[in-house]
């Protein structure tokens, strides 16, 4: 094997492995929007190629902002209620339940709830949100 193929093939070995990480709860970036905590575990920052993933913590009493959404989400609840609306439907979760977002859909969370919930967010690298007035939102953990 020449030289040069060898330090090709070395570097693309390193790459694999960098990529496959393994997160610990301490090692989510955490950035603060519109009263929620996004806790970000998967992202092309942190060496994931095609998802986004992350918890989102949301408070008792806070109202989401409604937004239109450029990729899939799927919303996992963990703990707590939420109460999702979709398109102008609301729903609300309960631990276990899913809520698959489509591309294009407007969304809010809200948690009307007496104590914190937690959601699992997974979506493709890239997604951004456009708010109501207009304003275009890329979420540094779907970057």
């Amino acid at each position: 094997m020449q030289f040069d193929t060898a330090v090709k093939l070395l570097d693309y070995v390193v790459k694999e492995v960098d990529y496959m990480a393994i997160l610990k709860e301490g090692d989510a970036v955490a950035h603060r929007m519109h009263g929620a905590v996004f806790h970000s575990y998967a992202a092309p920052a942190r060496g994931s190629a095609e998802l986004c993933a992350w918890r989102l913590e949301v408070e008792a009493g806070v109202t989401g902002m409604p937004h239109r959404v450029s990729r899939e989400e799927v919303f996992l609840l963990l703990s707590g209620t939420v109460t999702v609306t979709l398109d102008g439907t609301p729903e609300v979760l309960a631990p276990g339940d899913v809520a698959v977002v489509p591309a294009g859909a407007s969304v809010s969370v809200d948690n009307h709830g007496d104590g914190p919930a937690a959601v699992w967010v997974t979506t493709s690298v890239g997604l951004e949100a456009t708010t109501g007035d207009g304003a275009v939102i890329r979420p540094p953990w779907t970057q």
